[in-house]
């Protein structure tokens, strides 16, 4: 099969249950946006420095398609569970337990792989707001809003990871698996 169907040729596309809709529906935005934010997750673990920290990004990607199969869905159950966002939760808390107590604002940017996690949480947020648009008007799960509400959350950890490893002056690992449970 061509990647060319040219069946979108009419502006609309296919949902992943199959119904058609516009290409700019509320729903095919939001899980455009989650696409955006998953690029760029890839550019941050291409660039990441912490291997462990590469390793969450992959799996972080894996669990955003999984997301992206829930918005691209009608009248289905969510893939996106209470359990995963239970996981998200444990190791956005073990991550900030192993980094510096944050005293101020802080200006992303200490490293190639922090820009671009900042901006992976930027996108995020982006998401998430027109997540809540499209919750107004359509049926959504509501397991995919809190998943959205913590990938930032979880962006934001991996970013100060890389950027504390980029200002150590003796570029020292960041130890956060010995805080987890």
């Amino acid at each position: 099969m061509s990647i060319c169907t040219k069946t979108g040729d009419d502006g609309t596309t296919s949902l992943y249950t199959g119904e058609r809709v516009p290409k700019n529906s509320l729903r095919v935005q939001v899980y455009g946006i989650v696409d955006e934010a998953t690029s760029a997750l890839a550019m941050g673990r291409a660039f990441a420095r912490h291997p462990e920290v590469k390793q969450r990004i992959y799996k972080l990607q894996k669990l955003m398609s999984i997301l992206m199969a829930d918005l691209a869905s009608l009248n289905q159950p969510p893939r996106i569970t209470d359990a995963i966002i239970s996981e998200l939760e444990t190791e956005i808390d073990s991550m900030e337990a192993a980094l510096p107590k944050l005293t101020a604002f802080i200006i992303p940017g200490d490293s190639q792989a922090g820009a671009f996690l900042d901006l992976a949480r930027t996108i995020s947020r982006r998401a998430e707001r027109e997540f809540l648009n499209l919750s107004q008007n359509e049926e959504t799960h509501k397991a995919d809003g809190l998943f959205l509400n913590r990938l930032s959350d979880y962006c934001f950890m991996l970013m100060r990871i890389e950027d504390t490893m980029a200002n150590s002056a003796s570029n020292q690992k960041v130890n956060f698996s010995s805080a987890e449970a």
